[in-house]
């Protein structure tokens, strides 16, 4: 594999380092291994649908979007620190967020892992993009270390929620928290600017 044919834009390797000015592209090609190791990329980063186990080798700054998602991650150790753009690593083996960036300026997905807590996640997203908060289809049974304020839709549905208590201040868009184990909504963000979902839970009514 040639840097040439993953890079659409220009490159330079600095102390063994790649810097790019323009969009790496990784996905679908039967990774189990970053080949080459990124310092900052000024665009987006791609590895999505291969088979990777670490992220060794990733950019540490990144001013698109990074998507890490169909892999067989089981930890987001090796991280960029910065993600100017939204962040996916959906579709993993994740049973932790320990790693992801302190902030990203969009959106954060990472549905359909084996997540049991937030903690480690993310403490900001974008809010002029109304970036979106995406934990659905985990084993989540708490939101604890969750963002305070979301822009945009926040998803934690199809999940083992019994409270949804976590610090949860604010929501821009919709609140979804259907097929969970919620037998009352307390611990819902005083402000959501949408509607909220919760239906297929036990919640009981007065």
């Amino acid at each position: 594999m040639k840097l040439e044919d993953i890079i659409d834009g220009k490159y330079e390797i600095v102390n063994g380092l790649v810097n790019v000015i323009g969009n790496v592209d990784l996905s679908n090609k039967n990774l189990k291994n970053i080949p080459f190791t990124f310092g900052i990329v000024a665009g987006n980063f791609d590895c999505s649908f291969n088979e990777l186990t670490t992220l060794k080798g990733i950019p540490k700054i990144i001013r698109g979007y990074f998507n890490c998602s169909n892999n067989k991650l089981k930890t987001l150790e090796g991280c960029p620190k910065e993600v100017k753009g939204s962040f996916y690593c959906s579709n993993n083996k994740l049973t932790s967020l320990k790693g992801s960036p302190e902030n990203v300026g969009r959106s954060f997905s990472c549905h359909h892992n084996k997540l049991t807590t937030l903690e480690g996640s993310t403490k900001g997203i974008g809010g002029y993009f109304r970036g979106y908060f995406n934990c659905g289809y985990n084993k989540l049974t708490t939101l604890k270390g969750i963002p305070k304020e979301i822009p945009g839709s926040f998803y934690c549905s199809h999940n083992k929620l019994t409270s949804l208590k976590g610090g949860l201040e604010k929501v821009g868009g919709n609140f979804y928290c259907s097929h969970n184990k919620l037998t009352t909504l307390k611990g819902l963000p005083e402000e959501v600017g949408g509607y909220i979902d919760c239906s297929y839970n036990p919640i009981k009514k007065r």
